[in-house]
Parts: C-alpha cells; sequence; structure tokens
C-alpha cells in the first residue's frame, strides 16, 4: 500500500466519531420514497447530501431531476485521463418504518446498542453509500488527490423499482461515462467472510385473476354448479410445481446458465445446513430442489413464488358466498441468462393452458428487471478481492446474491462497464424490517477497504 493510502485510512480511523454522527444526521430524515406525504424529506435528504459532498471539494455536484425524486450527482477528476474513473451508485431512499411494526425505537431517531446503529436505512443504503463519501473525503484531506477520478450517483428511487433511473442514465450516459461502477448495498453472513457478489436475480412479477360469475353468489342457491374462482385459482397454482419441487412451467429452465464445478464449490463454502435455516426463518422444514444446495436455491437458481392471494369474505364472521373472482401475486427470482419478458410469456401460457373453461383468467405483467451476471475473474473483481484482504483483513468469498437490484444489469448494458458489489451489511442487519441496524466495525472496515480499493484501481 502506499503512503497515500496509508495516510487516508489513519484519517479513518481517526475521524470514526464524526462519521458517525454524520450518518445520524442523513438517518434522522425519514426519506420515504413510495410515501408522497414524504417528498419534502426526499428533497431533505438530497440537498443535506449535495451539501455534504460540496463541503468535501468535489468538482462538481448537483441535484439533478427525474420525472419523479431527484438524483444526486458529484463528481472528482482529479486523477486525470490516465487513471480510471470509478462510478459509485447508492441510494439514499428508505422504506416505511413505524414504531407500531415492532420497532424497539423511534426507526428515523438513531440509536447505537452493542456496537451496531439502530434506524431505517441504517444498512440499507445510507451507510454503504456513506462509505464511499468518506473514503472520498479521507484522501482529499489527506493527500488532496484520490487515487483515481469519481462519479457519484446517489438516487431517490430504488425502493420504488428505480422508474426513473434508466432513462436518467441513458439521458446522460456521456456525462456517467466511466470504466467500473461499484455499488455497495447487499451483505455478508459474518463479519469475518467477505462476500463479493458477482450475480443478482432478475424478476419478473405478474398478477392472476380468475373470473367466474358476475356477482358474488349465494353459496346456498348456487354452490355445487358453480366452479369456485377461488378453488380454480388453487388448482392453477399447484400445478406450478412438480412433485420434485421444480418449476413446471414449459421452458422456464431453458436459458439459465449452469453453474461450474468452481462456482458450486464457491458457494459451498457459505452454505447453511438445514438447522441453520430453519432457525433463521423459523420454517418447520426446508423445502426446495433437493439437486441443489440451500445457498444454490436462494442465490443461484430461478425461483417462483406466491406474493399475495385474495377472494371472497375475510372479514369477522361468516358470509356464505362464492365469489366472483380471486387473485394472487406471483414473483420469480431470475438468474443469467433469462429474459423476465420471455418468463412472462411462458407463464401467461402455461397458466392459460391450466385454466378449466369454468372460468376465466387475466395474466397481468406488474414489473420486469435483468438478472446481472459478472465473470469473478476480471481485473475489477480482483482488484477488489486484494481490497479485502488488505483493508478488511479476510479473503473475500465470490458468490451469487439471491436479491435483485435492477440498476447493476442497466449500467452493464447501457455502459458497457463491469459492475462490483462490495457489500458491507451482514445478512442479519433487518433490512426491510423492524429495528434494522447497522455494525459500526462494518461502517469502519467498509471506509477502510474503499480507501485500498480506490489504490487497487488506479492499477489497472
Amino acid at each position: 500500500m502506499t503512503q497515500a493510502s496509508d495516510a487516508a485510512r489513519a484519517y479513518s480511523r481517526a475521524n470514526g466519531e464524526r462519521f458517525l454522527d454524520e450518518l445520524k444526521e442523513m438517518l434522522r430524515i425519514p426519506s420515504l420514497s413510495g410515501d408522497p406525504a414524504h417528498a419534502g424529506d426526499i428533497r431533505r435528504m438530497a440537498q443535506w447530501l449535495e451539501t455534504h459532498l460540496a463541503g468535501l471539494g468535489l468538482d462538481r455536484v448537483e441535484i439533478m431531476e427525474t420525472a419523479g425524486h431527484p438524483v444526486v450527482y458529484g463528481e472528482w477528476l482529479g486523477a486525470g485521463p490516465s487513471k480510471p474513473t470509478l462510478l459509485v451508485y447508492g441510494h439514499y431512499d428508505v422504506v416505511p418504518a413505524e414504531l407500531a411494526d415492532g420497532w424497539q425505537s423511534d426507526p428515523f431517531e438513531p440509536v447505537v446498542k452493542d456496537g451496531k446503529i439502530y434506524a431505517r436505512g441504517a444498512t440499507d443504503d445510507k451507510g454503504q453509500l456513506f462509505v464511499h463519501v468518506k473514503a472520498l473525503e479521507s484522501y482529499l484531506k489527506t493527500a488532496g488527490a484520490a487515487p483515481v477520478n469519481l462519479k457519484l450517483l446517489l438516487e431517490g428511487e430504488e425502493e420504488v423499482s428505480s422508474p426513473n433511473l434508466k432513462p436518467f442514465i441513458v439521458e446522460h450516459l456521456e456525462l456517467l461515462r466511466a470504466d467500473v461502477a461499484v455499488i455497495s448495498d447487499t451483505s455478508m453472513r459474518s463479519i469475518e467472510e467477505p462476500a463479493i457478489l458477482h450475480s443478482l436475480r432478475g424478476m419478473t412479477y405478474i398478477e392472476i385473476e380468475v373470473h367466474g360469475p358476475r356477482d358474488d353468489l349465494h353459496s346456498g342457491l348456487w354452490g355445487g354448479a358453480v366452479h369456485n374462482p377461488a378453488q380454480a385459482l388453487a388448482e392453477i397454482l399447484a400445478r406450478m410445481f412438480n412433485a420434485d419441487h421444480s418449476i413446471a412451467v414449459p421452458g422456464f429452465y431453458d436459458d439459465v446458465v449452469p453453474l461450474t464445478p468452481e462456482e458450486r464449490a464457491m458457494i459451498a463454502k457459505t452454505d447453511l445446513t438445514p438447522e441453520q435455516y430453519m432457525a433463521s426463518t423459523g420454517v418447520p422444514a426446508v423445502w426446495g430442489d433437493a439437486a441443489f444446495n440451500i445457498r444454490e436455491r436462494i442465490s443461484a437458481r430461478p425461483t417462483l413464488d406466491v406474493n399475495g392471494l385474495w377472494s371472497g369474505w375475510s372479514g369477522p364472521g361468516p358470509k356464505t358466498i362464492v365469489p366472483a373472482k380471486a387473485g394472487c401475486k406471483l414473483s420469480c427470482r431470475l438468474v443469467g441468462n433469462q429474459d423476465p419478458h420471455k418468463i412472462f410469456e411462458l407463464l401467461k401460457a402455461y397458466i392459460e393452458s391450466l385454466t378449466p373453461p369454468t372460468v376465466t383468467v387475466e395474466v397481468r405483467l406488474l414489473t420486469t428487471g435483468k438478472p446481472a451476471l459478472f465473470p469473478f475473474d476480471s481485473p475489477a473483481m480482483q482488484a477488489a478481492a486484494r481490497a479485502y484482504v488488505a483493508g478488511w483483513g479476510a479473503q473475500p468469498l465470490f458468490t451469487r446474491g439471491g436479491g435483485s437490484i435492477p440498476v447493476v444489469a442497466d449500467i452493464a448494458d447501457l455502459m458497457g462497464i463491469p459492475v462490483v458489489l462490495m457489500g458491507f451489511g451482514l445478512d442479519d442487519d433487518g433490512l426491510h424490517s423492524p429495528n434494522e441496524r447497522y455494525s459500526i466495525e462494518m461502517f469502519q472496515r467498509g471506509i477502510e477497504t474503499t480507501i485500498v480499493y480506490l489504490e487497487e484501481l488506479a492499477q489497472m
């Protein structure tokens, strides 16, 4: 490591308490992107970031409008054209949180307890995006320069599926031009087992509605000669899986990139025992395709899940009816090289083929996201691995992530650059749940690892 990175790491340690206090300021702003009542808080969060970045000495900082919530853009290009440019993506919006959800303290008044900071957005994603801001500050306030050029793309709509981010990227391709992108919005199993994700799953999300009679019917007068739409829907859903728990939709697996023996060996290093999985989830038994281990099922294989069901009467007391309709929402997590629109067409055709003539069905596409799969032997990935060894203190594992971050595929496709997923959270940080938390040690190690990563990238 160079003298500059050593000085930057020393600065980050010396200013750790201040960094934490600044993070608390961010966490106090309830930047809920999905609630129109909090549009002012989203704007306030963007303005806070703009002011903070400008105070660090960036070349350019700007709040840039979209059709929805704004993007905060910042750049420091002082390393010059001979050095790589790194695009840092993060999101400053959060999901809703209320004390009544089961929080032990006000979700927007950060509390430090047992080495963790508790607040909505602590790990998803304010704490993790702030790692990159503080790494850049640590260089600028010591050496006066970073080893590489940096551009920051911070959005306020990730938690509502980023509807305006792709158009923003398309419109500003030249402004955002970079050699590598890095995103910190993922996690690892334990603090001593850092992980670099080289894959994220995509998404096909649909809604099914089964229609029977024109109106709800009295079950005593009409039941027995009307195919109940709720029953018909249950019959359709029951045929979505084979006896071995694989997905029964014809053609569903056709484009799945097979796991290599090397990948399976790496994934096995982070596998869960049935006992660990049951303890983490509260389920009485593990379920799924036995041809794959638990970690493969939840990260490297496609899925089909019922996300919601509705029909008939669910209020207090009886109401003996045959409902006029029944519905459900289904989501499929997809892996490379599955096309979300092709999967929708396969689902639609199969569901329609299962639908009996006694009812009608509508299958609607709600949202999609492309999966992302990157080679883990690329220079950008290997630079990240070296950074974890030097900055984190442990050799990272390359693995696949089970979640979906649509911008990953968008950046790769539109900009033609690799995306490195350097997560600094823990799997049990409770993102989207009550009592979301972020380990202060993870925050500090993340800053130091990012400092080293900038130095490693400069050698590419």
